[in-house]
């Protein structure tokens, strides 16, 4: 991937939050450019395909220690079931699948038209399920057993199909004229929708994904590009370190970051010593690993700031630990982040911006705290403890 975007793009590489790699400024060799990629392994069967493969695990998915359970072979599975049925090949490009399995490393705040979840009911295995949400927030419709998580994905797709009109792109849009209860009951499936389930809670852990992260057995490192943005000579410099010191797998995270599992213990400080080196972030302490940001004005004609910049003069504002997590965004879309951010900075035009806080009680980003700041001055207040920033 790094030569492809050396070769044909202007070796910009992007990780997303949805834990994916994208290349920017590509040149006018598309065929050879897709070519190379599929050639890596890193496409679908058919092209059909490719728009619907968006189902997003654990990046620590079967080694977290705390797991209920291995996502990756039913996630297997549910790939097979969108790439190779023609039917699901209608599916928006952004329609999405969660499925979680407990582990403490999770994305539990990105909302996803279906998302699954395990608890133990009965000294049994069983999925729950939820839709156009996601675990941390969304009630549970119901639950099935385990066994029985691919047929329930199957016919929560094909009843998505068969009622919505083609302005109903997203589960959320369908929903708004279709009662949830309505859609459950026509699925065809004996779904369990009892007290235990329909209180369920996802418990929730309290955990960074960036440095050493445990495993059920051995270490993993998470490390992060500024900004989400590789350069061939990190990605190479990731590769090969994993290849060297860990199991020569390295995953994606929805926090725009890098997985490297299985790593020996003996090699992780040098490990860590040589990411850095690279220039990739280490430690959620760095302020810059707290602040996402946007393509901005130079890659998007819908900013108003340079997001990506303004981001980097930031953090060099904010003092070592600021706890809460920052977003720039260069519009209301917030392209660059699906859940709401702690904090979020929205631009009003070059270099200004207006800051908003999360408040579960208020919609989009939350609670308008301050209007058209200079980074200076942004950087000021997010620098308080968060019990000062309503002063």
């Amino acid at each position: 991937m790094a030569a492809a975007a050396e070769r044909f793009a202007g070796g910009v590489i992007e990780a997303t939050n949805r834990g994916n790699l994208q290349i920017r400024g590509i040149g006018s060799e598309h065929r050879a450019l897709v070519e190379a990629l599929l050639e890596a392994g890193l496409g679908p069967r058919d092209a059909a395909g490719d728009d619907v493969r968006n189902v997003m695990l654990s990046p620590l998915a079967g080694h977290d220690p705390l797991m209920l359970l291995d996502a990756r072979p039913l996630a297997g599975q549910i790939l097979d079931l969108l790439e190779g049925t023609p039917r699901f090949h209608q599916l928006s490009a952004k329609f999405a699948v969660q499925l979680d399995a407990g582990e403490r490393l999770a994305m539990l705040e990105h909302p996803h038209d279906l998302w699954l979840s395990p608890l133990h009911l009965d000294q049994q295995t069983w999925l729950a399920f939820g839709l156009a949400g996601c675990p941390a927030e969304g009630q549970a419709l119901g639950a099935v057993p385990l066994a029985q998580g691919l047929m329930l994905v199957r016919a929560v797709l094909e009843r998505f199909l068969d009622l919505a009109s083609p302005t109903q792109t997203r589960m959320r849009q369908l929903l708004e004229v279709y009662p949830p209860a309505d859609f459950v009951a026509g699925l065809g499936l004996d779904i369990r929708r009892d007290a235990a389930v329909l209180t369920w809670r996802r418990e929730q852990h309290r955990a960074s994904w960036l440095g050493r992260l445990p495993q059920a057995q051995g270490v993993a490192l998470g490390v992060a590009p500024p900004q989400g943005r590789l350069t061939p000579t990190m990605l190479r410099g990731a590769a090969r370190i994993a290849r060297e010191k860990g199991d020569a797998s390295m995953r994606l995270s929805p926090w725009q970051s890098l997985v490297l599992t299985n790593l020996q213990a003996q090699h992780i400080d040098q490990a860590l010593a040589e990411l850095s080196a690279l220039g990739l972030l280490c430690h959620d302490r760095e302020p810059l690993a707290r602040i996402s940001a946007c393509t901005g004005a130079s890659g998007c004609a819908k900013a108003l700031a340079e997001t990506k910049a303004d981001a980097v003069v930031l953090a060099a504002l904010l003092g070592p630990g600021v706890p809460a997590s920052v977003h720039l965004s260069g519009c209301p879309r917030s392209c660059a982040v699906a859940h709401v951010a702690p904090a979020t900075l929205l631009a009003r035009s070059p270099g200004r911006y207006d800051l908003y806080l999360r408040d579960a009680r208020q919609p989009g980003f939350g609670a308008l705290r301050a209007t058209d700041l200079t980074l200076n001055e942004a950087g000021a207040m997010l620098d308080l403890p968060t019990e000062h920033l309503d002063d």
